[in-house]
């Protein structure tokens, strides 16, 4: 059975989790400094084509890649959350469904999505729960434009 401790932190978690998704999707890349990542998280998009860093790297990966003029809309959907706790650290595993709506001219886009799992360290911190590393892991693809690699 879990303590009350257990469940409010796994409850914390999972609202990070979901803050994250929030976050990426309304591109407030900012906002993952303080709100998501440890000062010192490692983050690992590399599994789909993205970059690998710290959080500053991350950030700049984002903002140069996720922009509204390039993707007018995302939704990062998180399902079976996983969460290993060990006092004030845990490890996750989260399911992720991602549609991404890409420009490919001015007057037309394509939608794909996106299949991964996030494997993820998370910490304590004294402002709460953070995500010390995520990494994606990747599941599928499907109608990715042909120009695109992963």
């Amino acid at each position: 059975m879990l303590s009350q401790q257990e469940l409010s932190d796994r409850f914390e978690i999972q609202d990070l989790v979901f803050h994250y998704s929030h976050l990426i999707d309304g591109k407030v890349f900012d906002a993952l400094r303080e709100d998501v990542f440890t000062a010192d998280a490692h983050i690992d998009y590399s599994a789909m084509g993205g970059s690998v860093g710290d959080v500053e790297e991350t950030i700049a990966f984002l903002k140069a890649s996720v922009t509204s003029a390039m993707f007018p809309n995302t939704q990062h959907l998180n399902a079976n959350i996983q969460v290993d706790l060990h006092g004030d650290e845990a490890a996750g595993r989260v399911m992720c469904f991602n549609p991404m709506e890409m420009r490919l001219g001015a007057e037309s886009t394509q939608t794909f999505f996106l299949g991964l799992w996030y494997v993820d360290t998370y910490r304590r911190t004294e402002d709460g729960w953070r995500i010390a590393s995520r990494a994606e892991e990747k599941s599928w693809v499907f109608n990715l434009p042909d120009f695109m690699k992963i």
